[in-house]
């Protein structure tokens, strides 16, 4: 796909097409394509966490920080990957699979009880204190038969996740 600022083939929009698993259209690539340009603004071909940061949505999310981690130095194919986690077409899994991800911040393949404490840190910040945290967890870990010492593996998240009726539909517009 060469530079940033070189025009898509037809190759290139399938390639991506194919490497998304064809959650978006031709057309929808095409316009996440030029979005990429503008935010690649050195058209070094790969954005960087500065630059994804000048989305005001991006950086006015409470656990902007932790996907920054995710999202810093992705090419456009990889770029398009990741957005189409936030498609309406992607599967309850690639969501489970983005919100494991999201919250196993030290990448160690599991997420513990401070792993979860640190995510919802993020999203209550000052609404909540420590102390009223740690209670509301340790009483939804004990709901769903686990304690605080349990740490959860991915199939733990999409056997949790994928049963309850948590609605995750998180659309990404493209235009």
């Amino acid at each position: 796909m060469g530079s940033a600022s070189s025009m898509l083939t037809q190759y290139d929009i399938e390639e991506v097409q194919e490497h998304c698993n064809k959650l978006f259209s031709q057309q929808e690539i095409v316009s996440l394509y030029q979005r990429f340009c503008q935010l690649d603004r050195n058209a070094k071909g790969f954005i960087s966490a500065d630059e994804f940061l000048s989305v005001p949505e991006f950086a006015m999310n409470p656990l902007s920080q932790r996907l920054l981690k995710m999202v810093d130095g992705l090419n456009f194919k990889d770029f398009v990957a990741f957005l189409s986690t936030f498609s309406a077409k992607a599967s309850l899994q690639q969501k489970i699979e983005l919100i494991f991800k999201v919250y196993d911040s030290d990448c160690n393949g599991k997420v513990t009880f401070n792993d979860i404490i640190e995510v919802l840190k993020d999203l209550t910040g000052s609404f909540m204190s420590d102390k009223q945290r740690e209670q509301v967890l340790s009483h939804v870990l004990q709901e769903a038969g686990y304690t605080r010492e349990s740490s959860f593996l991915l199939e733990d998240f999409i056997k949790v996740l994928g049963s309850s009726s948590i609605k995750m539909d998180v659309e990404i517009p493209v235009d």
